[in-house]
C-alpha cells in the first residue's frame, strides 16, 4: 500500500524524518509531497525543500518525494493514493488534524488518515521552532539533519 506524507517541511526536521522512516517500514511506497502554499512566507523555495528531502531520505528506496500545489485530495485522486500520514506531537496537534481528516474524508470518499505519535524526543519540535531558534543564532544541532542545518546556517549569513 501506497501513503502520502505531506507538509510544508520548511525545513524537515528530525521529527519529520523519524516519521518518515517509520512509515517506510510499514507502507510499499511513501511518497512526500511538498505543498507549496503561496500565501506563507518559506525559508526554502519549493527546489530546495524537495532537494533537502530528497538527500535526507536518499538510503529510504520507498520514498520518493514530488510537490503540489492545490487541494491534497486533488493530488491523491490524480495519483490514486488513498492513505494520508500525520504525524502528531501533543494533544492540540490532534483537534487540527482531526479536522483536515475529516474535509479530506468528506471531499474524497477513499481518503483515510493514518496518525502517528512523535516520539518523545521530538514531541515539541517544529519547524517554526527551529527557524526562530536559527534565526538567533541559537544552536540548532541535533534538531535537523546536519545538511539541512549546513543550509538553514547558508540562509541566514549576513541577516
Amino acid at each position: 500500500m501506497k501513503a502520502i506524507y505531506p507538509g510544508t517541511f520548511d525545513p524537515v526536521t528530525n521529527g519529520h524524518l523519524d516519521i518518515i522512516e517509520r512509515c517506510s517500514k510499514k507502507f510499499d511506497k511513501i511518497i512526500v509531497l511538498v505543498l507549496n502554499n503561496p500565501s506563507k512566507k518559506h525559508m526554502f523555495s519549493v527546489e530546495e525543500r524537495i532537494n533537502l528531502l530528497k538527500d535526507v531520505t536518499s538510503n529510504l528506496e520507498n520514498v520518493h518525494v514530488e510537490s503540489f500545489t492545490g487541494l491534497l485530495v486533488d493530488y491523491m485522486k490524480q495519483n490514486h493514493v488513498e492513505l494520508i500520514i500525520r504525524g502528531l506531537r501533543a494533544v492540540t496537534d490532534f483537534e487540527y488534524e482531526m479536522q483536515m481528516a475529516l474535509m479530506n474524508n468528506r471531499l474524497y470518499d477513499d481518503a483515510e488518515t493514518f496518525f502517528l505519535i512523535a516520539r518523545n524526543k521530538y514531541s515539541y519540535l517544529s519547524s517554526s521552532i527551529v527557524k526562530e531558534v536559527a534565526s538567533f543564532h541559537g544552536n540548532i544541532t541535533g534538531l535537523v539533519p546536519e545538511k539541512v542545518e549546513m543550509a538553514i546556517k547558508d540562509k541566514l549569513k549576513g541577516v
